[in-house]
């Protein structure tokens, strides 16, 4: 790359000068405020988030969030590993020059002394796909279904697994929806439907993960967004609200 990138650590201190932290969200929107909460319970955790900047651009042009892995907000047990949540670069002008890598050493460089790095990839987008980590030494410690475990071994050491997130979904019988604010598109989802499920009479439990260790024991892998119905994942992605009213459709014949 010709292009001298820099890294800029967001903290609680430096959140407001930051507003792109938030992805595709407008600061102005009025549930941007969500994910920063969050974010400043996360930090006191050790979360961390990095910004990746390149001299021509006034914009970021990726991000990647990670944390140890006793407090990560997915279906794993990872313990003694760092665990990257999330992991973006934008744009196609700056594909395939190395951007995914100068993020992933960041959190690798933060695992230095812990047993290695793992994350939660999936065949469905919502993030960087899988292919970024496997170049960069990478390999699958488990699987299910369309979801990948992966991690990068820095120590000798149980390696990372999936929970039984299976066991968990039996317990919603009724329609619910569970979500984090992890991802900012879910927080504003939960809070955009209240409105939508009173108009179309729709009786739905909303659940909203409020610590890690819930998260751990969420009914996907994913965990931070469930839908469910008699025992049944219909959604483990962010999906609009036009989207969420289809499979209303389909499945209650509303």
């Amino acid at each position: 790359m010709n292009i001298k990138p820099s890294i800029i650590e967001v903290t609680e201190k430096n959140l407001s000068e930051y507003p792109q932290v938030i992805c595709y969200i407008n600061p102005r929107h009025e549930h941007y405020h969500l994910k920063i909460e969050w974010l400043k319970q996360r930090f006191k955790e050790g979360l961390k988030v990095n910004l990746l900047y390149l001299e021509s651009e006034k914009k970021p042009v990726g991000f990647i969030e990670y944390v140890p892995a006793e407090y990560c907000w997915r279906a794993v047990t990872a313990q003694g590993y760092m665990f990257i949540h999330c992991l973006w670069t934008y744009g196609k002008k700056y594909q395939h020059q190395g951007l995914g890598r100068i993020l992933l050493e960041q959190a690798e460089k933060a695992a230095a002394s812990m047993l290695g790095v793992a994350v939660v990839t999936s065949d469905n987008a919502f993030m960087a796909h899988k292919s970024i980590f496997l170049k960069n030494g990478y390999t699958v410690a488990a699987e299910s279904g369309k979801d990948q475990l992966l991690v990068k071994q820095l120590r000798t050491g149980p390696p990372p697994s999936i929970r039984d997130w299976r066991a968990e979904l039996v317990k919603y019988q009724d329609l619910t929806i569970i979500y984090s604010r992890q991802c900012p598109w879910v927080a504003r989802f939960a809070e955009e439907i209240k409105s939508v499920l009173e108009k179309e009479k729709l009786n739905v439990a909303i659940i909203e993960i409020q610590t890690a260790a819930q998260a751990q024991a969420a009914p996907s892998v994913y965990s931070v967004f469930n839908v469910i119905h008699k025992g049944r994942l219909l959604a483990d992605r962010y999906i609009s609200v036009t989207r969420f009213l289809n499979i209303m459709k389909k499945e209650l014949l509303i």
